[in-house]
């Protein structure tokens, strides 16, 4: 069994979506994440660099989200599990990432794509 960090309601302003004017006027989105690692060593240490430090996660999520220009939801959320699973003591990532204004005509509810992504064995 693994141990878990959840990081949830990362807000950032950005720019992506399939309509021409979401990339100018751009939007909100949040992300939750559900980060898998072993949380032994810190639980025994109580030091920061036994553990992630998810400062660090979450202005990844956010500078991803402010720099990104892509046309789905489902790149963006595959682009932030990618860098998330980089940090080393990470084994798998949910991740969350929200719309939630999106620019459909009589829908006032959000969009969500859930994605989960292990770390590949070398």
């Amino acid at each position: 069994m693994m141990d878990c960090i959840h990081i949830n309601q990362i807000r950032a302003y950005g720019y992506i979506g399939a309509l021409p004017e979401e990339h100018v006027l751009g939007q909100w989105f949040e992300v939750d994440l559900t980060l898998w690692l072993d949380l032994a060593k810190p639980g025994q240490s109580d030091l920061l660099s036994d553990t992630l430090d998810y400062c660090d996660v979450i202005e990844e999520v956010q500078t991803l989200i402010k720099t990104s220009q892509f046309i789905l939801l489902e790149k963006l959320a595959a682009v932030i599990a990618d860098a998330v699973l980089k940090y080393q003591r990470v084994t798998q990532v949910q991740v969350k990432l929200t719309k939630p204004n999106a620019p459909i005509p009589e829908f006032d509810g959000e969009i969500t794509i859930d994605i989960l992504r292990k770390k590949h064995s070398s």
